[in-house]
């Protein structure tokens, strides 16, 4: 075994990658990630000990931030970028001593998390590649996977909290929660029950980061409202922005007006049309292309310079690769790297606008237009029109589809699932799980749209909202009570956290696939089953009938 890594829907077996990522990260990058992480983990204990005494390091909380969020599934690829974020962690635990042995606090018992030295890069890989540092380096199995969900989770608070740091808004009580959970992933001393209350906590804090991205969002670009994004293409040069970062997009889209260079979205970027701001400029032209996982056909079609502003890489073609770009946690190699912003600055995109300018228009790949823009907002300002439609009967039962899309043809269910419902339903989504179905014609109830997509993958946030809403507005005790089912595709940690959200928010009987995650133990797996109705999926037909019953 080379490496070990099952934190995807797609990991090798349902079991885990051993010798390289389904993803596509090779063993090296994937023993350096578990070194950053246990890197991460060995800062935290420093901050806890600063924090204890009243003493905050806010570089080491951005640090964790960022360092979290290189290793999500399909986030870096690059192993020099691993090495040298891994290096400044390092020193930045030194200095972070420093400042607590000045302080007289006693750092005389820590745990080797805090204390490993690497003199040169051969020992770093040594270090990496050792089962200590590693998942499974914990021997229970029921406390890894336990250890491993929280961590989980934690990448995709982390993700979250990175972009509404982009955007100014941060919560220290994020941070601290951070810092808690991962230093507890190294506490021998915790039993499965307290990892269990400790995964439920990690729930509520992401709760807590989805809110305050949500507000970030809206508050810099305002709420989304319904909005048709055109799918076709125009006969400009023009740059494809992908992954998730707004600020990002906004910086771009405020360097390329009057230049000639056309933008377009790319996967978990479509929801960005739904916001007012962004409609102000007349180079933002549509979307193009579907979820990730099909960027190597999209691609090479769209003929332009890609950025990638987050998660959802894949091992490009040498068709394309010399036109591809990353910033922020991102990384493959090969690919340029935009830097980060400096003393309140922009980034500079200037290489990337040049590069556009070279090269053809898109090919057009289809036709068309998609509708979306259905967060909490706008659909609270059609509430009266919902209830009305529940009430009469019009909407009998809400599908809640959201999470993510994958490669596997068993995610073909999901197509099927959207295209066999009742016409009396409507699906309530969020994520690139919306790929699937969103540009199937389902039609609408009374003027409201059978397909409601609330944004990005933390948008399902406001779908929670939606249902504390409507529970409200019925006057029901418990949100379980509302005509609501949940049927929700996965595939990497930001869902993991969202998950975990609903569970915390007391969410039951939500049906995960297109498999159950890897990482759960099968006693692990019992608790949820039990506590919560945690369930997978089965045929289109059979659980249709189950959820409409």
């Amino acid at each position: 075994m080379s490496m070990f890594c099952y934190q995807c829907q797609e990991t090798a077996k349902g079991t885990g990658c051993t010798i390289k990522g389904v993803c596509g990260k090779v063993d090296k990058v994937a023993n350096l990630q578990d070194l950053m992480i246990y890197t991460l983990k060995g800062i935290a204990i420093l901050q806890k000990k600063g924090l204890d005494v009243g003493i905050k390091f806010t570089k080491a909380n951005h640090f964790m931030l960022n360092g979290l969020f290189m290793t999500i599934t399909n986030a870096n690829f690059d192993d020099t970028a691993f090495v040298k974020k891994i290096k400044e962690g390092i020193e930045l635990r030194e200095e972070i001593k420093k400042e607590l042995i000045e302080k007289k606090v006693d750092l005389s018992e820590l745990h080797d998390a805090a204390t490993f030295v690497i003199n040169n890069d051969s020992e770093l890989l040594a270090k990496s590649e050792s089962i200590g540092v590693g998942v499974l380096a914990t021997e229970n199995e029921d406390v890894r996977s336990l250890r491993e969900l929280i961590i989980y989770g934690v990448k995709g608070m982390a993700a979250y909290a990175e972009h509404a740091l982009n955007l100014g808004k941060e919560n220290e009580e994020i941070y601290d929660f951070i810092v808690k959970a991962l230093i507890a992933t190294l506490d021998d001393t915790l039993t499965a029950d307290d990892l269990v209350a400790l995964t439920l906590e990690t729930g509520k804090f992401g709760v807590d980061v989805m809110a305050m991205l949500d507000a970030a969002n809206t508050g810099a670009y305002g709420n989304p409202e319904i909005t048709e994004v055109n799918i076709g293409v125009r006969n400009n040069p023009a740059i494809l922005i992908s992954g998730h970062d707004l600020k990002d997009l906004e910086e771009l889209l405020e360097q390329t007006k009057d230049t000639g260079v056309d933008v377009y979205t790319h996967g978990e970027m479509l929801p960005a049309h739904y916001y007012p701001f962004f409609k102000k400029y007349s180079n933002f032209v549509g979307n193009y292309g579907n979820a990730w996982w099909k960027q190597n056909e999209e691609f090479e079609t769209f003929n332009g310079p890609i950025l990638f502003t987050t998660n959802c890489i894949i091992p490009p073609k040498d068709s394309y690769k010399d036109r591809v770009y990353t910033t922020g946690a991102t990384g493959y190699p090969g690919f340029i790297h935009v830097k980060e912003r400096e003393d309140g600055k922009a980034k500079d995109f200037s290489e990337i606008i040049a590069h556009a300018k070279k090269l053809p228009a898109p090919k057009e790949i289809e036709t068309g237009k998609i509708v979306g823009g259905f967060a909490h907002a706008q659909v609270f300002a059609l509430a009266d029109k919902v209830v009305e439609a529940v009430k009469s009967g019009a909407i009998k039962k809400f599908f809640v589809m959201a999470g993510c899309d994958g490669r596997m043809k068993s995610r073909n269910y999901y197509t099927e699932f959207a295209e066999k419902l009742p016409k009396d339903t409507v699906i309530l989504t969020a994520g690139c799980a919306k790929y699937k179905y969103n540009k199937l014609n389902l039609g609408d109830i009374g003027g409201i749209p059978r397909v409601l997509d609330a944004g990005q993958c933390n948008d399902s946030y406001s779908l929670a909202v939606i249902a504390l809403k409507l529970k409200e507005v019925f006057e029901l005790n418990d949100v379980n009570e509302l005509p609501i089912a949940y049927n929700i595709a996965w595939y990497e940690q930001k869902a993991v956290i969202v998950l975990l959200a609903l569970l915390h928010l007391g969410v039951k009987n939500i049906h995960l696939g297109p498999t159950l995650p890897g990482f759960l133990s099968p006693n692990v797996a019992k608790v949820l089953v039990e506590n919560f109705g945690i369930a997978g999926i089965g045929t289109v037909d059979e659980d249709i009938k189950m959820f409409l019953e």
